[in-house]
């Protein structure tokens, strides 16, 4: 159903970083974003590594981003449905989002039908061929027990140590700024792989912090949303097709 309003998405902001003033420019430039979608959105889906890091405690959560969630919470407010996906660097978000500003989170990716049309959305880290050491690493940060061993250290240093172990892994694991071609892109071969059994009209991931507009056959569209660190673009899905747009450009 169509009914003139939009759904937008948009991945990997990775706020807290390189510096403080930086992130803070990239918030502001991000909030200018929702402040112009208000006007038509339905739905936002942040895709994940909203944050560069991000764990909270029980009674304390990282400091700064206020901006952010204030719009956030303006928009929840009035009606826009604001949807989470955690990523490999903010994984550690547990309920605060939901019981504070109304949000709903997802923690596995899936089909989602948006508009009477079956997307497959997700962050995209782990999944596709190869990467078993970090396939491996995400499940022990999953693990509840090995969650409670961190909240356990004071966040002073339990945030500083996984702020600086966060920065150094994503300096090192960069992904490669231009396409590989449809035989090396391995999310692109996780899409075909789930075509074979189902379909989806479109698959949108970010992660890969390069936006792809990528034609899979069989009336599919991979779609990777970039990220705000170079390229600030989004998804718009008017209900019956899905551009790939640059903000401010």
């Amino acid at each position: 159903m169509n009914n003139g309003k939009k759904i937008y998405f948009a991945s990997d902001f990775h706020l807290g970083v390189p510096t403080d003033k930086e992130s803070r420019e990239r918030e502001m430039k991000i909030v200018r974003w929702m402040e112009m979608v208000k006007q038509d959105a339905e739905a936002i889906y942040f895709m994940g590594d909203i944050f560069d890091f991000w764990f909270e405690y029980k009674r304390v959560i990282p400091k700064g981003f206020i901006r952010l969630q204030g719009k956030i919470a303006e928009l929840a407010d009035s009606g826009i449905a604001i949807h989470f996906f955690i990523g490999n660097h903010d994984m550690w978000m547990f309920d605060y989002f939901e019981k504070e500003i109304g949000i709903t989170m997802h923690r596995t990716h899936g089909l989602h039908e948006l508009k009477g049309t079956r997307f497959f959305l997700g962050h995209g880290d782990g999944l596709g061929p190869g990467d078993n050491g970090y396939k491996f690493i995400k499940k022990v940060f999953a693990n509840r027990f090995c969650q409670w061993c961190f909240a356990r250290l004071h966040p002073n240093f339990g945030i500083w140590m996984a702020d600086f172990w966060s920065r150094k892994s994503r300096a090192k694991n960069k992904e490669p700024e231009t396409f590989l071609g449809e035989d090396k892109e391995w999310l692109i071969a996780y899409c075909n792989r789930k075509l074979e059994n189902d379909h989806y009209k479109y698959f949108i991931f970010g992660h890969r912090h390069l936006p792809i507009e990528h034609d899979l056959g069989k009336d599919s569209k991979y779609i990777n949303l970039g990220d705000w660190i170079t390229h600030f673009t989004y998804g718009e899905f008017d209900g019956e097709s899905l551009a790939l747009k640059k903000f401010e450009a």
